[in-house]
């Protein structure tokens, strides 16, 4: 698995990614030009973390308490 904006190889270990990393899956439809096409990419921790700093409006972010 590679990050598709930097590139860079999300290493894995017994199939598990060895660092954060998210996948977007975009199904688009009317009246995009893109309608009818999915789109799938994965960014990395960093890339994500470059993304989301540009955002007029912040993600939401809510604290998991209990970690399994």
């Amino acid at each position: 698995m590679m990050c598709n904006k930097c590139g860079r190889e999300l290493i894995t270990k017994n199939e598990i990614p060895g660092t954060g990393f998210v996948t977007c899956n975009v199904e688009w439809g009317y009246p995009s030009a893109k309608d009818g096409e999915t789109h799938t990419f994965t960014l990395c921790e960093d890339c994500y973390d470059q993304i989301v700093r540009e955002f007029q409006i912040p993600v939401d972010r809510k604290e998991r308490i209990e970690l399994i």
